[in-house]
């Protein structure tokens, strides 16, 4: 197999992480439309995550927030979010890095976002699987997402773009 030395994995991680950014600035600035809501799993000691000692304790591996009503200061930069939560009642601030988040879902649209640790191979993000979204109107429905990657000889389907273009 030929070497990718563009890192198609690597541009593709970093725009779907800029789609995460947006929709966080976009709450920050505005706040949450309608029912959205965010559910932001990430690495509890990776590179650049601040929690405090108490947090830490109790979720040494990996911590999921959930951003719906009772958020704070939500502060949006290049490289990170900020945000203050109540945790058993006692007010926290995080410092959550992009890199650091494996997984973003907005349960109300059924939408989601998965990352692979930066320290793999493949760093390429994957949507989550989620049930099926009907099409808009005039495109045809996608495929489901499969749970399980296909066994035996089925291999991967090319689809063409002029499929979809409105004739």
């Amino acid at each position: 197999m030929a070497t990718d030395h563009i890192r198609y994995d690597v541009l593709a991680r970093d725009a779907l992480r800029g789609v995460l950014r947006r929709v966080l600035a976009d709450a920050a600035e505005h706040g949450l439309p309608g029912d959205h809501h965010f559910f932001i799993t990430f690495l509890s000691t990776a590179e650049g995550v601040k929690l405090s000692p108490r947090l830490l304790a109790q979720y040494p591996e990996e911590m999921t927030v959930i951003l719906q009503h009772q958020f704070w200061d939500l502060v949006v930069t290049e490289d990170r979010f900020e945000v203050g939560l109540s945790f058993g009642g006692i007010p926290e601030r995080l410092v959550v890095p992009f890199n650091s988040i494996k997984s973003f879902f907005d349960p109300s649209v059924q939408f989601g976002l998965q990352f692979e640790p930066q320290e793999t191979a493949s760093e390429m993000p994957a949507l989550a699987n989620l049930p099926a979204v009907p099409p808009a109107p005039g495109l045809p429905a996608a495929a489901p997402v499969a749970e399980e990657p296909p066994s035996g000889n089925e291999g991967a389907t090319v689809v063409r773009i002029d499929r979809f273009r409105k004739k």
